[in-house]
């Protein structure tokens, strides 16, 4: 008896060996680009793979060029902590980083896999974070996509090049340019680490062919801008935005490559003393930032994307008006009180008759026409008014073009949310900020304790186990519904234009402001 419970013993101890080499195996990933280790949640129930480089560093000579991905390195590169942030100015102060810091060597993504093995086939979602175009990175606590994971899917972020490194325009890149295309560079970035993550995540258990694009802001900007590129077509199935679409854009402004083949030299010209381009690449990236944030660069561009005739071959709206764009699931939407604090604040609280005046001054002969669409008859609906119009111009009218552009030609189910839960106040957010623009992104990742000084409800806590569900459920089908979770239709003419309420109670309802909407393209329409 005794014999048989040493050898009971042995075979135990054999099982707990193989198990834990079997795991750490487990944590070596053979990519195309070389093997990488990485480390298991605390739980023990996600795999993560962190600052894992997609393209090659793009210094020097590689300034202002498509990313290039012909490099490979020997042995097993350490994939345990967060690559350096694109280089950025500090503008954003709600922005965290568990990163080293800036740098341009930065091209680098992470992975957040549940899969046990490469066998799995689990959906995928990739993310892009927002900032403008000139700030942000994958390390912010809030879209760090462990929790996210446990829903079931693989979750992917990427780093991508910002601002003057990621958008640049000038005639001498445009010459050097087979295409005869300057600009993007962020967004073909984006592109590299989707084509690395159809050549790659099925080593990490995902489903190469089942790949959902999500992004906020002007990560949703280039979620619309990724449907439209031909050279992003068959990389993801699904699509959803969070806040923003290159629709008319009237604050991310996609300009022509003409006209940023003169601003953006001049601006060169004014910021750093010359616009020569070899000069330019010469420079310290860390200089560059320096001398644009102390110098006064009268005319200075929004140094974001461009219609480049490459990447863009047109408008994003024109492409999508042909039918050009992926045909592929979208689900989109905003925040309800997208940019609160300036409406209300900025340059004073809006009453009735400030209200009518900027009516008049804005629509002319179409003033009451506005007011019929945002209504001021006391002070209290005046603010509402304003912050309802402020967000529309800010953000919501884009999408919401987004949304019509891809329900009439885009030959694929559309779904659209409004995101109505306020979050409580915290030292960045003071109380009565509303539901915010970015608001939801801890919603979405489940990562409501990132934001550390705020006081979260369980109803939160509710509503981001839903959105999560949602998110998901989307990855997983193209379509939202599942899992117990309120119906949500699609968006279309036949079911009323329904959109799903994102709120403690959620549900689903027609559009109530659709002739806001329909108001602003009749007047905006032929600007955009």
């Amino acid at each position: 008896m005794r014999a048989f419970g040493k050898h009971v013993w042995a075979a135990v101890c054999v099982f707990m060996i193989f198990g834990i080499s079997a795991r750490a195996n487990n944590l070596t990933i053979k990519t195309d680009k070389g093997k990488i280790h990485g480390k298991l949640s605390d739980d023990g129930q996600v795999r993560i793979f962190l600052g894992v480089p997609y393209a090659t560093p793009p210094l020097g000579e590689l300034r202002w060029k498509p990313p290039q991905t012909d490099f490979k390195w020997r042995g097993v590169r350490e994939a345990t902590s967060f690559g350096f942030r694109c280089m950025q100015p500090d503008i954003f102060h709600d922005m965290h980083f568990r990163d080293p810091g800036e740098s341009e060597d930065c091209l680098t993504l992470n992975v957040w896999t549940p899969a046990k093995d490469r066998h799995a086939k689990l959906p995928v979602m990739v993310w892009i974070y927002g900032g403008g175009f000139v700030a942000g990175t994958t390390s912010e606590p809030r879209q760090d996509g462990e929790h996210l994971a446990h829903k079931g899917v693989v979750v992917v972020s990427m780093n991508y090049r910002l601002g003057l490194f990621g958008f640049f325009v000038h005639p001498g890149l445009a010459a050097e340019s087979p295409q005869h295309a300057a600009g993007n560079y962020g967004l073909m970035d984006q592109t590299a680490a989707l084509e690395w993550v159809k050549r790659n995540v099925s080593a990490f258990g995902g489903d190469p062919g089942n790949v959902t694009l999500f992004g906020e802001s002007a990560g949703s900007f280039s979620v619309s801008a990724q449907m439209a590129s031909p050279l992003a077509q068959g990389l993801f199935a699904h699509a959803i935005g969070e806040s923003g679409a290159a629709f008319g854009s009237r604050g991310l402004s996609f300009g022509p490559l003409e006209e940023r083949e003169k601003t953006d030299p001049a601006f060169a010209l004014s910021a750093f003393g010359t616009s020569d381009l070899a000069a330019l690449r010469a420079m310290s990236a860390q200089d560059m930032l320096q001398k644009m944030s102390t110098q006064a660069t009268p005319g200075r561009p929004g140094l974001g994307p461009d219609v480049d005739g490459y990447f863009l071959p047109e408008s994003v709206p024109q492409i999508y008006s042909e039918g050009k764009q992926a045909h592929i699931p979208l689900m989109a939407g905003w925040n309800r009180d997208e940019p609160s604090a300036l409406a209300v604040n900025f340059p004073h609280p809006p009453t009735v008759e400030s209200f009518q005046e900027l009516a008049e001054k804005s629509f002319g002969e179409r003033a009451q026409d506005f007011l019929h669409v945002y209504p001021a008859q006391s002070d209290a609906e005046a603010v509402r008014s304003a912050i309802d119009f402020a967000g529309d111009s800010f953000i919501a009218f884009s999408t919401w073009e987004w949304l019509e552009a891809q329900a009439a030609n885009g030959a694929a189910p559309v779904y659209r949310y409004h995101f109505e839960r306020p979050a409580p106040a915290d030292k960045y957010h003071p109380a009565g900020s509303g539901a915010f623009h970015s608001d939801e992104i801890e919603y979405v990742f489940g990562t409501l304790n990132s934001r550390t000084d705020a006081v979260w409800q369980p109803e939160d806590q509710k509503l981001s186990d839903l959105v999560e569900t949602y998110w998901t459920n989307f990855a997983r089908t193209g379509n939202p519904n599942g899992g117990g979770a309120p119906d949500w239709p699609q968006y279309n003419a036949g079911d009323g234009w329904q959109l799903m309420h994102l709120d403690v109670n959620s549900e689903a309802g027609p559009d109530q402001h659709r002739d806001r909407y329909l108001f602003l393209q009749s007047v905006w329409g032929k600007k955009q």
